[in-house]
């Protein structure tokens, strides 16, 4: 019981982390915010937001290795692979993000040249449709916990 205890507690903290820094890179990804020490700190947070999710990953497959219904029974459930297939078309999202906060922090540094607003504007989108697909995976986990569509 402690260690499921512990293994919800560890997920849900990874979590909350990754929603945080992904709201934070919604929040400074704007044209009328975005100034040498946003593009800095969006690197920083990016960074932050991809250990998160990795941590995230790792905790969840812990839960199911270790949690009280065990890697038989999780592993069988669709909305498991469901809920694996859009974090990982989020991560997959979440790489041209990462690469463009990149490239803007080494242009910062090597010319002092902020990105272009057309380059903010649809690196934000990016991360918004990121937000919305995020916003989704909870729902998949409250059916599971309470066994709609399980086998």
């Amino acid at each position: 019981m402690t260690t499921e205890a512990l293994l919800a507690y560890a997920h849900f903290l990874a979590i909350l982390t990754m929603v945080v820094f992904l709201a934070s890179e919604a929040a400074l990804c704007r044209r009328e915010w975005l100034n040498a020490a946003v593009v800095e700190r969006l690197a920083k947070v990016d960074l932050i937001y991809g250990i998160s999710s990795i941590a995230v990953l790792l905790t969840g497959v812990a839960r199911t290795y270790w949690g009280m219904k065990g890697a038989g029974w999780y592993w069988t459930q669709p909305l498991l692979h469901a809920k694996i297939t859009l974090f990982i078309v989020v991560a997959v999202m979440s790489i041209v993000p990462t690469l463009r906060f990149m490239r803007w922090r080494r242009n910062l540094r090597a010319t002092g040249a902020l990105p272009t607003e057309l380059e903010i504007k649809k690196t934000r989108r990016l991360i918004m449709i990121e937000a919305h697909l995020v916003a989704l995976i909870p729902l998949l986990a409250v059916f599971l916990a309470r066994g709609v569509g399980t086998r």
